[in-house]
């Protein structure tokens, strides 16, 4: 019953190492959002030509950004050099990016309607009770949802290009374009490739962590986290459990600043951590997240081992002339969940609205006060959510103490609604002020009784 029970969720999309073309056939083609601008314009007007715009990485951000610029008359490039790119993600995405980006819903590998957040001293909160039948947090795997996106770009005019961004050369004024030096890999050269140079009039940085974009216009550093990740195939009367239902793990031992997690995905289930602090000792991180997991993952087989570093928050600059960052690229993942798929995507569109908005469709130059829009709006847009998630992170993830305070407010159906209620329609909601003021009651005496647990387990170790 068991295996019946898994093959019965059909419609599962294939990833770029299990399908047969090179391409994905895409099932849907979103709604044509045209951008229409009117308005005058001191930039000037191009002649027999569009704006050239290349957009460097294929991933969520890089993806979102070339298919709206493609379908509204600029010409673009997207340069990735890792097509079938597996980059280690939980994958999880909220239920409005879904609407938002006209996904399919084969590219969804699991409906989590279920979560079990699991303290230091393994007591585990169940939660998902307050969702709607209809709603659901989905599991994706990156290397399907990453194809799928610049698939789609490329249906709607966008040039993909199979290479590796090196660097560019800066203008030296307004009417020079940027030069972008890279190589590209076509298959036929045993892998080594063939360099090129490329004229544009913008440059998008999708290009993640360890952007070379970010590099070229000195955009500076910022702290990372290193996420670790092993897929693990478990046995069938194993997976059922994981059906539709992911684990989180907090404690010392699965890492000192963030969590440890099994998500599940179509064959599959995700195991991993993560970590600013203590990068070195991500493997032993890694290894305490199994062992928490062991007796629901026992008999598993590693299938795949990923790492990467995840940005802890914006780089010092995004923006310098007509380069902008977005994504991980601009360090837009967020502290306490360390979610990126979404803003990635949306931070991309956005960006790439701005300048279809600035170059009134390809029509006119751009200049850097036309990029700056993008991020004036999502500063506004999003600002506030990364600093509410930074004080969560400070307040319960510095001690396993305030881990358990955390874990046991996470039983509160009022706290459920609203951390659902905002993750997967990402808008700030209003709270109940009786409710919140009980909530507020509720976790001091949390904390309280927590650390009064950690003085008497201190007093039984001495």
């Amino acid at each position: 019953m068991a295996s019946m029970a898994l093959k019965s969720f059909t419609g599962l999309r294939q990833s770029p190492q299990e399908q047969q073309h090179p391409h994905f056939i895409a099932q849907a083609l979103p709604r044509q959002q045209k951008f229409r601008v009117s308005a005058a314009k001191t930039s000037p007007k191009l002649t027999n030509r569009n704006l050239r715009v290349a957009v460097i990485g294929g991933g969520p951000a890089g993806g979102a950004a070339a298919e709206t610029l493609a379908q509204n008359g600029v010409e673009t490039f997207l340069i990735e050099r890792k097509l079938d790119n597996c980059k280690p993600c939980g994958g999880a995405i909220p239920l409005c990016m879904v609407g938002e980006f006209d996904l399919p819903l084969d590219i969804i590998d699991r409906k989590v309607t279920k979560m079990k957040m699991i303290s230091p001293s393994n007591v585990a909160v169940d939660i998902g009770q307050t969702l709607k039948p209809h709603e659901y947090i989905g599991m994706v795997r990156r290397e399907v949802l990453d194809a799928y996106l610049r698939e789609r770009a490329e249906k709607n005019g966008a040039s993909v290009i199979n290479g590796l961004f090196m660097k560019m050369d800066l203008p030296r004024n307004f009417e020079q374009p940027y030069v972008l030096y890279y190589t590209e890999y076509d298959g036929t050269k045993g892998g080594v490739g063939e360099k090129r140079t490329l004229e544009v009039d913008a440059v998008i940085g999708a290009d993640g962590a360890n952007s070379r974009v970010a590099k070229s216009i000195n955009a500076g550093d910022y702290d990372y986290a290193i996420a670790f990740q092993e897929r693990v195939k478990i046995p069938d009367e194993k997976m059922v459990y994981y059906e539709n239902l992911a684990e989180m793990y907090v404690g010392d031992d699965v890492s000192p600043d963030f969590y440890g997690w099994v998500f599940p995905k179509c064959d599959h289930v995700a195991v991993g951590t993560g970590t600013v602090t203590h990068k070195g000792d991500i493997k032993k991180f890694q290894l305490a997240t199994r062992n928490r997991a062991k007796d629901k993952i026992l008999g598993g087989k590693i299938i795949r081992v990923e790492a990467h570093p995840i940005p802890e928050h914006p780089r010092p600059r995004r923006l310098s002339g007509r380069v902008a960052l977005v994504g991980d690229a601009a360090g837009y993942v967020t502290k306490c969940s360390g979610e990126g798929i979404y803003f990635a995507a949306k931070s991309g569109r956005m960006c790439a609205e701005a300048i279809i908005e600035g170059s009134e469709n390809g029509t006119r130059m751009i200049d850097e006060g036309d990029l700056r829009k993008y991020l004036e709006k999502w500063d506004k847009t999003y600002w506030p959510t990364y600093k509410v998630l930074d004080v969560l992170q400070k307040v319960f993830y510095r001690s396993n103490p305030a881990r358990e305070a955390f874990v046991e407010m996470c039983a509160d159906e009022y706290v459920q609604k609203m951390t659902f209620d905002s993750y997967l329609y990402k808008r700030v909601v209003p709270g109940n002020p009786l409710e919140d003021l009980k909530l507020a009651v509720n976790t001091i005496g949390s904390l309280v009784r927590a650390n009064a647990l950690r003085r008497e387990m201190d007093k039984l170790t001495i």
